[in-house]
């Protein structure tokens, strides 16, 4: 298992973008969440298989269709943090 965290910056709050990164997400077999940062990023914590969370990377430097992504930073963790099943937004 591998473990990163997602911070996506641009239009990515308002638009359904933590949901669609659920759904896509379960669709990889990837858990974690998505959040809204106060600043206005979304960030999503990712523990999957490497493959499954480049995917995710991939898919979030698009986003679903009403969002506008600027960026994405992503930062790899040592070890998958305590995360339950499944993906949780909040």
């Amino acid at each position: 298992m591998a473990a990163a965290r997602f911070v996506v910056s641009g239009r990515v709050q308002g638009v359904g973008f933590r949901y669609a990164t659920r759904t896509q997400a379960l669709a990889l077999g990837v858990r974690g969440h998505a959040v809204n940062r106060v600043d206005g990023t979304v960030e999503v914590l990712a523990v999957g298989e490497p493959g499954a969370l480049d995917a995710l990377g991939a898919w979030l430097r698009r986003g679903p269709d009403h969002a506008r992504v600027d960026g994405v930073e992503r930062t790899e963790l040592e070890a998958p943090p305590g995360v339950g099943a499944g993906f949780a937004t909040g």
